[in-house]
């Protein structure tokens, strides 16, 4: 369950983020500029924003099977139709479409790993799940840029689509929806009861996910052309260690996630990730602007810092929502991530435009920093699952 979970995410990772690798082929045969590119590659984004907590509501009800193999199977239906599409509008419209039905993987992977694993090893389970973003995210930078360079976008969008299509397969035929108490006993345990009017804790990791994800997709949108247009690498060079930094992200939510398995704790780990996503980034604007070479070594530890926090708050949403609520709660999560990630690329393209990227990159170190005192005091319990 827990292969097919990251399965189902990879898949829906290359998909929703991989687009960004494909900024430097559209500047170069279409003329767009850093903004206009970012309004295209923020379309599936927006899209998955869209329907998460739906998806989530779908995976309440009739489990998480049907909602991984059905929505990844819309997803490659409408990765097939921008890659076979001509003009760039319509391009975007199948991304929008395939980011509404690619946002079931979200909620319904994250309950088919927690439903799983005991309280004591969900941690780091999840952690290993949570691998699944930038292992994605590895594969898309590895593959993304150079398709596009050598044979156009279209071949390019064939990755996203034949990994979810092959998701879907997988989901329908291997994945059993998680055991839980009939819905009259969980109503006779408050399980059905809305968290959210209980535990305002559900509120503030929400907020805090919200701007810790700032300086995550400032990254993972800009570190390929900030390497070629700013560092003098070529994109396959970028890419290459685009991979290997994702490939020390996903090492790094493993390790957060075990922390705090180890400390009984999801928030301590989360409030000390935030505080470093918001040093690395500090870092990574000084060294930049000095134009020192130790800006790349800062692009690594930002890039893995950023990305330290999703699974310890996913992980904590799950277990205070409980079995009948987590969908939503997780659905909820991420609208709030995603709403923010899906400005990211317009807003820090526009804003890299007009002031540079030491102090673009300076700007989103402010938002971890600000996402410390968030962060709630008392660790929810973990025992609602």
């Amino acid at each position: 369950m827990l292969a097919l979970g990251m399965f189902a995410q990879a898949a829906q990772a290359v998909f929703v983020n991989g687009v960004a690798f494909l900024i430097p082929e559209l500047q170069r045969t279409h003329g767009l500029s850093l903004a206009h590119t970012g309004l295209l590659v923020s379309a599936p984004t927006v899209g998955v924003m869209a329907t998460l907590i739906v998806w989530g509501g779908l995976a309440d009800r009739y489990g998480e099977r049907a909602v991984l193999a059905t929505g990844l199977g819309l997803t490659a239906a409408a990765g097939l139709g921008a890659a076979l599409s001509g003009p760039l509008w319509a391009v975007g419209a199948f991304l929008l479409v395939g980011g509404m039905a690619a946002s079931s993987a979200n909620a319904a992977s994250g309950r088919v790993v927690v439903g799983w694993f005991p309280a004591h090893r969900r941690g780091l389970a999840m952690g290993i799940r949570q691998m699944s973003l930038p292992v994605g995210i590895a594969c898309a930078s590895l593959t993304v840029p150079t398709l596009a360079h050598d044979h156009g976008i279209g071949w390019a969008l064939a990755v996203p689509t034949s990994l979810c299509a092959l998701a879907a397969l997988s989901c329908a035929v291997g994945v059993v929806d998680p055991p839980r108490p009939a819905r009259s006993a969980a109503a006779e345990l408050g399980m059905l009861d809305n968290p959210y009017r209980t535990r305002p804790a559900l509120w503030r990791i929400h907020a805090a996910s919200a701007l810790l994800v700032v300086p995550q997709y400032t990254v993972w949108t800009f570190a390929l052309v900030w390497l070629v247009s700013e560092r003098g690498w070529s994109a396959p060079s970028a890419g290459a260690l685009i991979t290997a930094i994702q490939v020390l992200g996903a090492l790094g939510r493993v390790a957060a996630g075990q922390w705090s398995d180890r400390v009984g704790s999801r928030m301590r780990p989360l409030r000390a990730v935030a505080l470093a996503g918001a040093v690395t980034m500090g870092a990574l604007a000084a060294f930049d602007a000095a134009d020192s070479p130790w800006s790349i070594v800062a692009l690594v530890l930002a890039s893995i810092a950023t990305v330290a926090p999703n699974g310890l708050a996913f992980t904590a949403v799950a277990e205070i929502a409980g079995p009948y609520w987590s969908g939503r709660a997780l659905g909820t999560q991420n609208t709030g991530q995603f709403l923010v990630a899906a400005a990211v690329p317009p807003v820090f393209g526009a804003l890299i435009a007009t002031v540079g990227y030491p102090l673009a990159f300076a700007a989103s170190a402010l938002l971890p920093a600000a996402a410390v005192p968030v962060v709630p005091a008392d660790d929810p319990s973990r025992d609602t699952l």
